[in-house]
């Protein structure tokens, strides 16, 4: 899997763009499903990453990509099921977060907001 290009509002991935928030899951890529999450929007002034949402924890390590200017809330929820499941949790600034999954892809799956 190739990340080849980010900016605000699309990733290019394996010259595919994506223009929404992504769910890379053992080399699958689909579309993040906010729903769950859509709750908890007035307290965080945002949609948040909650676990109330499908998080791909079939891994070692889960990078959450927060976003152009690092924006996307992750709750606490999120932070205690990783501990809980033993899967090293990464979250960085979604252009961050695309170079460590460049240099570093094995065992790890993402979620990558592509906004804010």
């Amino acid at each position: 899997m190739q990340f080849k290009h980010f900016e605000f509002g699309a990733i290019d991935i394996d010259g595919v763009i994506y223009e929404h928030d992504l769910v890379v899951d053992r080399g699958e890529i689909y579309r993040r499903k906010k729903k769950a999450s859509k709750k908890f929007r007035e307290t965080f002034g945002h949609t948040p990453l909650s676990a109330a949402e499908k998080i791909p924890w079939k891994c070692r390590r889960l990078v959450i990509g927060t976003g152009a200017y690092g924006r996307l809330p992750v709750m606490d929820d999120v932070k205690r099921e990783a501990k809980d499941r033993r899967v090293k949790l990464v979250v960085l600034p979604t252009a961050k977060a695309i170079k460590l999954l460049q240099k570093h892809p094995q065992k790890t799956n993402a979620i990558l907001h592509v906004t804010c």
